[in-house]
């Protein structure tokens, strides 16, 4: 990587031409300059009329989000998928001419993007736009981190560019995303019909995992289950995210946006998080409803911090991660127990895992170990989910995998994809999934994946009742 700090916009392009011409090949650059404060929101809503894809993510801190704009590249592997990810991004960091000054998490070049849950599992075409493993470097980047702004370009120049066209081209896209007037909220979309899919089939596959329990054939598998939605008119995705944003304060919020089709949701889960060589995972499985009082909450929580179900699935999912770092990490940190992470409709046992990673290892080392963690895939792992593959009607695509970002500054962060949907024009698909025990019921069990569907109901209807 080629990090050029004091140069001023127009002088910065010439000299990546000068490069491009001198090499005979095209150019990656990316340039970083600090913004006045401006809405993220608006930002996302702006770039609608710019005819290129978006990418919504905010962190469950709510001090870190961006919108990333349109594609300068993209890497795209279907096998092997971690490594040939990594070695692609790798060698754009290293061939790529950096200005930033900054150095803060989000700046200089980034990509984002995720995977499919399960490579081997046949691909529907529900899931055509979402490759099994993609990373996006968007055209244009706004960042927002803790009280600062940013916007960083990331493109391409050959020798036979027009430095001074560019130039004009980025500063007006600057002025158009960044000097707008808020966009004005239209009418909420609504549901007009819901398809619940296939739940009979799905208790059923529930008592057949329980007997696959009992015979010691597996100790948890995870099962998943969709729900169809047609709304009375095409989806406002800002408006989508304005309302998670509300109603989800403690998630991930997120978009992916291809074509015609976007991911978005809000999920609670951190997979893993990396700044330099220090690191946090979290431990996120047993859940149960909130309470309609503070004391029946306080209540509830008690219930689940001394379930034993509740409390063996979260086991698994703390041992297991111990287990996925000890090749990679040093110093590995765990509370001896689980507390309460609550959200507006549900709550989950949670514990935190920080360590240090080893020299030589990297965020796509960490994900490849720990997905999926036994909150998503089961135990063991390869029985769950050749199970899954079975008996499971709904292909997942990124639904439960990996969704997240990567920077040139040796930071990233990876969350799980729950609590989402794929917005397809007036058609939406929801996903909910619930950890199978020795002792599950299938009526408790599809009881549970309701509440998982309300995150993402309630930000299209004014009403509790899931199906």
């Amino acid at each position: 990587m080629i990090d050029m700090k004091e140069m001023t916009l127009r002088p910065f392009l010439y000299k990546v031409q000068e490069t491009a011409m001198s090499l005979q090949t095209k150019q990656l650059f990316s340039w970083t300059k600090e913004i006045p404060s401006t809405s993220l929101l608006t930002v996302f809503a702006v770039a609608k009329q710019m005819n290129k894809d978006r990418i919504f993510w905010t962190n469950s801190d709510n001090d870190f989000s961006l919108v990333g704009i349109g594609s300068t590249h993209k890497i795209i592997a279907y096998e092997q998928r971690f490594a040939q990810v990594e070695k692609e991004w790798n060698e754009l960091v290293q061939h790529a001419i950096v200005h930033n000054k900054y150095k803060v998490a989000g700046t200089g070049l980034i990509s984002l993007g995720g995977m499919s849950f399960d490579p081997k599992r046949e691909r529907s075409k529900l899931w055509e736009g979402y490759p099994p493993s993609q990373l996006t470097i968007p055209e244009i980047v706004v960042i927002h981190n803790k009280s600062r702004y940013y916007i960083t370009y990331n493109r391409y120049i050959s020798a036979e560019d027009d430095i001074e066209e560019l130039f004009k081209h980025l500063e007006e896209a600057e002025a158009r995303l960044t000097h707008t007037e808020p966009i004005q909220q239209s009418a909420p979309q609504k549901i007009i019909a819901k398809n619940v899919i296939a739940p009979d089939h799905w208790k059923s596959t529930v008592e057949r995992a329980v007997s696959e329990i009992k015979e010691n054939r597996a100790k948890k598998i995870v099962l998943a289950r969709e729900m169809r939605l047609t709304l009375n008119k095409q989806a406002n995705i800002t408006e989508m995210l304005r309302n998670l944003l509300a109603t989800q304060p403690n998630s991930y919020i997120f978009a992916f946006e291809h074509g015609e089709n976007c991911f978005i949701g809000a999920t609670p889960e951190r997979l893993v998080q990396v700044d330099g060589e220090r690191l946090l995972s979290t431990c996120l499985a047993g859940t149960a409803p909130r309470g309609a009082t503070e004391e029946a909450d306080d209540e509830i929580a008690k219930e689940l911090l001394e379930d034993p179900k509740n409390r063996e699935e979260h086991e698994y999912v703390v041992q297991m991660i111990k287990q996925s770092m000890k090749h990679s990490c040093a110093d590995i940190d765990i509370p001896e127990e689980p507390v309460i992470y609550p959200l507006r409709n549900l709550q989950h046992l949670y514990t935190p895992v920080k360590a240090r990673l080893k020299d030589g290892y990297s965020v796509f080392d960490l994900i490849k170990e720990l997905h999926p963690t036994p909150a998503l895939g089961g135990v063991p792992r390869e029985t769950a989910l050749a199970f899954m593959r079975e008996h499971e009607l709904l292909d997942r695509g990124w639904y439960g995998a990996p969704i997240g970002w990567i920077d040139s500054n040796q930071q990233s962060e990876f969350a799980v994809a729950l609590r989402s949907g794929l917005v397809q024009a007036d058609e939406v698909s929801l996903f909910a999934g619930c950890g199978v025990m020795r002792d599950s019921d299938p009526e408790m069990e599809f009881e549970e994946t309701k509440m998982k569907f309300l995150p993402m109901l309630q930000i299209m209807e004014d009403s509790d009742e899931a199906y």
